[in-house]
């Protein structure tokens, strides 16, 4: 073996896997249970073992635990002495600094190191744009925060500022569990839940709209009006549901 091969391989962690394979493996991890958790297939309250998780995705509990380590820092699980790990209560009025945060910083997507818009981009747009026509029409929940979630990448992905994307994505998670919650909540009342989903709906086509026109900062501003009003929303409902659990 030359010296070109061996600067060529990837370095090994502490349990001799190569370092590209743990990075991709403790990511699979990570975004499933952070999914799980954001569509309530993890209740508030739930205890996560990591001895079950390991056993689920094959691995030992050495990266499990860096998952949920990381999940912890971001506010979606807690750790309770002699319990172990719990999935985080929902708190709208806790949340409503984060919120106040995510209204800053949509806007900022369409200003700070904006992408170029290309036939590419355009196309993602209206192919998530026409399966929310779709999924408006099926009414179907989970689907559409499922979609409510990718959208969020898609829209993010018009700037190239690594650090707002971050940031705006944590935020974005501690917060996805509210819109589930309350969909939920208001399957009682039709005419409340297709509201939801066409206020998405429309959200959804002017962003498209706006990127088709190029115009990245207009996008920015429609993204922010939205979130400040779907906060707005949630309050409302909050207060008439009486903080009460889905079910």
């Amino acid at each position: 073996m030359n010296q070109d091969t061996i600067v060529l391989e990837a370095p090994a962690d502490d349990h001799g896997i190569p370092e590209e394979g743990a990075r991709a493996r403790f990511a699979r991890i990570y975004e499933t249970l952070r999914t799980r958790i954001c569509l309530l297939d993890y209740r508030p309250g739930s205890r996560l073992r990591e001895e079950d998780l390991a056993e689920e995705f094959g691995v030992s509990r050495t990266p499990v635990r860096r998952v949920l380590v990381k999940l912890e820092a971001e506010g979606l699980l807690r750790s309770v002495h002699g319990v172990g790990t719990i999935v985080t209560d929902i708190d709208v009025d806790a949340l409503a600094q984060v919120y106040e945060m995510r209204v800053e910083l949509a806007e900022l997507i369409g200003k700070l190191s904006p992408v170029r818009v290309d036939d590419a981009l355009v196309t993602r747009f209206r192919d998530i744009r026409e399966r929310c026509d779709r999924l408006v029409r099926a009414g179907d929940i989970r689907e559409f925060s499922r979609l409510n979630m990718e959208f969020f990448h898609l829209f993010t992905s018009l700037t190239r500022n690594e650090p707002l994307r971050e940031i705006s994505e944590r935020l974005y998670y501690q917060t996805a569990r509210i819109w589930m919650k309350t969909a939920l909540q208001l399957r009682s009342s039709k005419e409340l839940l297709e509201n939801e989903f066409l206020t998405f709906q429309r959200e959804v086509a002017d962003i498209t709209e706006a990127v088709e026109h190029g115009d990245l900062a207009a996008a920015g501003h429609v993204r922010r009006v939205h979130i400040a009003l779907s906060y707005a929303r949630i309050k409302k409902a909050a207060r008439e549901n009486s903080g009460g659990e889905p079910t």
